[in-house]
């Protein structure tokens, strides 16, 4: 697994929390948010995400009727999930920084 992969790995439920705290999505939308962001993660590597965070009850999923096809799972945060995105948002800004700095040192 490359560098870019598992540093991904560590945030992408960080990423998912935001992205539905924004709006209601569904799967397919959400990789494709994901990758306008320039976070590139296949769609088949989300649901069994969406899922486990569904279990968790970060998340609710709930189906509804699609105008071009199928029905489709909608997703929600719920109030732990919100609670789990600025635990993220806490941790994420904590190591951001000094990483940044660390990194920018490098430069000089």
């Amino acid at each position: 697994m490359n560098e870019r992969c598992q540093l991904l790995k560590g945030i992408l439920e960080g990423c998912i929390l935001a992205i539905i705290s924004q709006e209601t999505v569904y799967g397919y939308e959400l990789a494709v948010k994901l990758q306008l962001q320039g976070i590139d993660v296949k769609e088949g590597s989300i649901y069994p995400l969406l899922l486990r965070l569904q279990k968790e009850k970060l998340i609710h999923g709930e189906m509804r009727a699609s105008d071009s096809g199928p029905n489709r799972k909608y997703y929600t945060l719920t109030s732990a999930g919100e609670a789990s995105l600025e635990a993220f948002r806490q941790n994420w800004n904590s190591l951001k920084s000094p990483v940044d700095q660390l990194l920018d040192r490098g430069e000089s």
